[in-house]
């Protein structure tokens, strides 16, 4: 689907993942890049190459890739594009993509305190392994350009990087100086994205909150004239403010349902997550431990629930 013709051009290439399809987005001026990158599998890779072929491209035509943040499906094929010699995105994205042994060691160090603190049973500690296993349909490389909040993207000034952590701490969006937003996985039409759980940063020892870093990133999209959003995943849109209402609405009502929980008796957050996802717990304990912690922090937040150290075992009660 053709975007601000002579622009802007979407390209949609399969992953093997639940959200399905993810667009990738190529930029023309001066320079020819793609924003993001699709997933590392061979589907994705061919059917990049014949969406190229398509609008008269090839893969060595590409000389920049950008990227919205660091999730395998954003980022699998930057190794695959021979005259690309620009990478660029957040900092929080370099040690993905130089798979750096340390930073990981330092993200599973961090998931089994946060497991254990929050009432994990042991049983799911091999979900950790997940991270490495992950990496398989994640691309290598080097960051060699880092951008952040206010900076013009490299060889499109009318492109400006606004910050919009929370699904990641890695994330960020780009607006056009006449209202069009490349989102990634920040604004979706179709789902919320989750709010995932990572480390502090290096020097920190505080762990990001990311549903309040997401909420506060959605009012400040409200804030920024989006006229239309080009998104990683789902429908390309204009209601940006009825999704955006749409969303607060959704993380309320799943809110007010841990409040409810919580106000029957005391509960550990792994107590919560097994009432509130009880077919998906035990397939994706990261994902819906995130999420219950998120809800727990947005209540925490409201000055709605406190907290007590119970034999090293976090303890939220409703006020």
């Amino acid at each position: 689907m053709k975007v601000a013709k002579k622009l802007i051009q979407q390209m949609t290439v399969p992953t093997p993942f639940a959200v399905g399809d993810t667009h990738v987005y190529l930029l023309k001026g001066d320079t020819l890049s793609l924003v993001d990158a699709g997933v590392r599998t061979e589907a994705a890779w061919n059917a990049l190459v014949e969406q190229l072929k398509e609008i008269g491209y090839k893969p060595n035509d590409i000389e920049q890739i950008i990227l919205t943040h660091h999730h395998p499906d954003h980022t699998g094929l930057i190794d695959r594009f021979d005259r690309v010699t620009n990478i660029v995105g957040d900092k929080n994205v370099e040690p993905w993509l130089a798979r750096d042994e340390d930073y990981f060691s330092r993200f599973e160090a961090f998931y089994y305190e946060y497991f254990d603190a929050n009432g994990v049973p042991s049983r799911f500690r091999s979900h950790i392994d997940k991270l490495r296993k992950q990496l398989v349909w994640a691309g290598k490389g080097i960051l060699t350009t880092v951008i952040e909040e206010g900076d013009l993207l490299p060889g499109y000034p009318e492109f400006r990087v606004v910050e919009t952590k929370g699904h990641a701490q890695s994330h960020l969006s780009f607006l056009r100086d006449d209202g069009t937003f490349i989102g990634g996985d920040h604004l979706l039409h179709h789902i919320s994205p989750n709010p995932i759980m990572e480390p502090p940063s290096e020097g920190e020892t505080e762990r990001p909150k990311p549903l309040l870093q997401y909420r506060d990133n959605l009012e400040k999209c409200l804030s920024l004239d989006i006229n239309v959003v080009l998104p990683g995943h789902g429908k390309i849109f204009t209601d940006v403010e009825e999704v955006i209402s749409r969303v607060y609405a959704k993380q309320e009502n799943r809110a007010n349902k841990v409040l409810s929980l919580l106000k029957e008796y005391s509960k550990t957050a792994f107590q919560l997550c097994e009432q509130i996802f009880p077919r998906q717990i035990e397939s994706q304990i990261d994902l819906t431990m995130s999420e219950t912690i998120g809800q727990l922090d947005y209540l925490e937040n409201r000055g709605l629930v406190t907290t007590t150290m119970e034999d090293g075992v976090i303890i939220y009660h409703a006020n």
